[in-house]
């Protein structure tokens, strides 16, 4: 894939995870709305944003959101469509109430809920299935001692290929949005290594590239990512999957001007 230029729109997206009661929701959700509708970034088509509340909030967002070029994520979805599958949501009813993607794999599902390999191909492929775009998080446990991001390549993009495997075999595939999260760096002071962050991008956007079924997949980083990365990248970092950084709104415009400028100097 070519490297992020003023053409490709840099993808910025927010989770809140559960940190926000509905309340607080809403009011975060209505200050983005605000911002994207005024930030230059925004209405260029500059910048594409998501954002990603709770399941109890995905309606009221999706009509404070109207209006704005906005797009709506959820953090979760089931692999069936329908059924006796008490406490999960289906993708055809998060596509019926105006979701755009949805968050798969976070490492978080993982290793707390005990997601396997073939939960999270199951969930790809009901997302597809759905019309939903698949935010597929990957990333490497352990850190390399020797600072090598080969081998963080190679895991993630083993990953990717397991995770969509169901959906490219029955022929559903489509653009995704991968989000590279190192798992070391996910909750941490401060980011993975810039240099790091860049090498790992881009081996993963040349593996991208020889899957013609996923064409029009972006890759964007996530785990610590906050205000200052894009310029530290120089338009060598495709997005930011940011987490508590924005929860102050303040952020998110901070982020969105350093991708005006990094439009504006392409």
């Amino acid at each position: 894939m070519p490297a992020t230029t003023a053409a490709a729109p840099i993808t910025i997206g927010v989770s809140l995870k559960m940190y926000f009661g509905h309340a607080r929701t809403l009011e975060w959700a209505a200050a983005v709305a605000d911002i994207a509708r005024t930030h230059p970034a925004v209405q260029s088509g500059a910048v594409e944003l998501f954002v990603i509340p709770t399941f109890p909030s995905l309606v009221p967002v999706h009509a404070v959101l109207e209006g704005t070029p906005v797009r709506l994520g959820a953090q979760d979805l089931a692999w069936a469509d329908e059924g006796a599958f008490t406490g999960e949501v289906s993708g055809r009813e998060l596509r019926e109430i105006g979701v755009d993607l949805v968050e798969i794999a976070h490492a978080e599902r993982r290793s707390l809920f005990h997601e396997s390999d073939q939960d999270i191909a199951g969930k790809v492929h009901a997302a597809f299935r759905n019309g939903l775009r698949p935010l597929i998080c990957i990333g490497e446990t352990d850190r390399a001692a020797d600072g090598d991001p080969s081998a963080a390549v190679a895991e993630v993009t083993a990953q990717l290929d397991r995770f969509v495997a169901t959906a490219v075999a029955d022929g559903l595939a489509g653009p995704v949005i991968a989000a590279y999260e190192p798992v070391w760096a996910i909750g941490a002071p401060q980011p993975a290594p810039d240099e790091h962050i860049v090498a790992v991008l881009a081996g993963i956007e040349q593996h991208l590239s020889t899957r013609p079924e996923l064409a029009g997949s972006v890759v964007i980083y996530g785990g610590s990512a906050g205000p200052g990365l894009l310029t530290r990248g120089d338009g060598r970092i495709g997005g930011l999957f940011l987490g508590r950084f924005a929860h102050d709104p303040a952020a998110i415009r901070t982020i969105l001007d350093e991708a005006e400028l990094l439009g504006a100097s392409a």
